[in-house]
């Protein structure tokens, strides 16, 4: 969806311009969007008649560029893309969540200190994110980009006070995880 909707947006456009906007976007952090799997997503996708080569070209010694537009194929595709994106409920699957289901597995300090160690790196990324809405070059991007930027930082402050208050729980019990604890 997000390289549909780029090339759409921005055509003609080259695979390069697609990949910076999106990494400016820091998208592939949220996005599952990987900065070396974009050219292979753009012919893959012209393959699919979702985009067409518009020209290609070589300047010097430089690999030739190939520029891409969307085709109508590939605008419907965006739009279904689209709608699923913004009417489905579909959280990604988090590794902790199922490292956190088998809680008993650890001594009770080293859950503790995990999850002290989560608050923190929770607590770098909402500061890295801060710094990013305040950044001159954010000036340049839509003022949407922000509000997802606004929606990340909340997610991990919930989290954060998530961590700390399952680390005092954890810290105040008796160690019998398998019986209701508020």
């Amino acid at each position: 969806m997000m390289i549909l909707g780029l090339v759409g947006w921005m055509e003609p456009v080259h695979g390069y311009d697609v990949r910076r906007e999106l990494l400016s976007w820091s998208a592939d952090k949220w996005a599952n969007v990987q900065p070396g799997s974009i050219y292979h997503a753009l012919r893959k996708m012209t393959d699919e008649g979702l985009l067409r080569e518009v020209a290609t070209e070589q300047v010097g010694a430089r690999p030739a560029r190939t520029t891409y537009g969307i085709t109508e194929k590939g605008k419907a595709e965006f739009e279904s893309l689209l709608r699923n994106g913004w009417w489905t409920l579909a959280p990604g699957p988090d590794p902790f969540m199922a490292a956190f289901s088998f809680l008993p597995g650890l001594p009770r300090e080293e859950t503790v200190a995990a999850l002290h160690n989560r608050a923190t790196q929770l607590r770098a990324a909402v500061h890295h994110l801060e710094a990013m809405t305040k950044a001159d070059w954010a000036d340049n991007k839509p003022v949407y980009v922000s509000w997802m930027w606004e929606r990340s930082i909340a997610m991990a402050e919930a989290e954060i006070a998530w961590c700390e208050r399952t680390a005092v729980r954890i810290e105040e019990s008796d160690g019998n995880w398998f019986h209701n604890q508020v």
